[in-house]
């Protein structure tokens, strides 16, 4: 497994493997068995015979002030274990200096799907995604890459984003991986208090109510956001809800008589820890 820290190595790498297919999994570390299913469902479309190249990075880019860019956790070491045991060949793993020039003036500004849900709470978080995904793709030259269904609107603008730039890079979203009491595995489930991570289960508990009443009839998204809340507070006292969207899972925008696939998504403070998870519903 090649470990590369720099451009002019990854330039290096990716041209002596030109023509091999280059499957790509864009992370910020911590990693955890989600991001392990990410990498071994990258090595099953790269096949015997391609590359899977993972990233390593926390992007200052997508963290607003008062977040946790400076305590988020960097585990590098148990990182490229997790890598190597999962199938990955490459590992890149820049400096942000390596990236992003001082007098940087270049910006990517999604103006549709990121002004909704976890955009309108975190501003400029969506630019930064934009930002780092374009400059992966472009160095990293894939042919596919591979991400987490989890943030499901990050998928969304990164498939916007792909459209729109015509990026030449296949997509491919994976089922959210959870612990084994439901709760969506996350690097900032290691911030919860005891306390919390009893609680956040009510997450999936809530969403899987909200399926269940979908399947019995209900459509009106205000029942389903009413039957989500109520859950969340009497199951998770202590958290507070952010939002709790039903939207069209395509356009993140609310549903309509043509919608034909919706996903509630919600966002929920454990603390100062804010986990999402969401839920799709045919």
């Amino acid at each position: 497994m090649n470990v590369i820290n720099n451009i002019r190595q990854l330039r290096s790498w990716s041209t002596i493997n030109k023509g091999a297919r280059c499957v790509f999994v864009p992370t910020m570390g911590a990693l955890h068995d989600g991001h392990a299913a990410l990498i071994r469902a990258a090595r099953e479309i790269a096949g015997p015979s391609g590359n899977v190249a993972v990233s390593i990075f926390v992007n200052p880019l997508q963290f607003g002030p008062g977040e946790d860019f400076t305590k988020y956790p960097r585990t590098l070491i148990e990182d490229l274990s997790l890598c190597r045991d999962n199938g990955a060949d490459m590992i890149f793993a820049p400096k942000a200096e390596d990236l992003y020039p001082p007098d940087r003036s270049i910006v990517l500004h999604e103006t549709s799907l990121s002004q909704l849900h976890c955009g309108a709470s975190r501003p400029g978080h969506f630019e930064g995604v934009c930002a780092i995904v374009a400059k992966l793709f472009n160095l990293v030259q894939c042919d596919d890459a591979v991400f987490g269904k989890k943030d499901y609107q990050q998928f969304a603008i990164i498939r916007r984003l792909v459209r729109d730039l015509d990026f030449n890079v296949v997509l491919h979203g994976i089922e959210t991986v959870r612990e084994p009491d439901g709760l969506a595995m996350s690097s900032r489930n290691r911030y919860l208090t005891p306390e919390e991570r009893l609680e956040a289960p009510s997450l999936r508990t809530a969403l899987l109510a909200a399926r269940d009443a979908w399947k019995n009839g209900a459509r009106d998204p205000d029942v389903l956001r009413r039957l989500i809340t109520q859950m969340i507070q009497e199951k998770a006292p202590s958290s507070r809800i952010d939002y709790v969207a039903v939207a069209d899972a395509h356009t993140l925008e609310s549903v309509s008589a043509t919608t034909e696939l919706v996903v509630i998504a919600i966002a929920v403070f454990f603390g100062t820890t804010r986990l999402i998870d969401n839920i799709e519903l045919k």
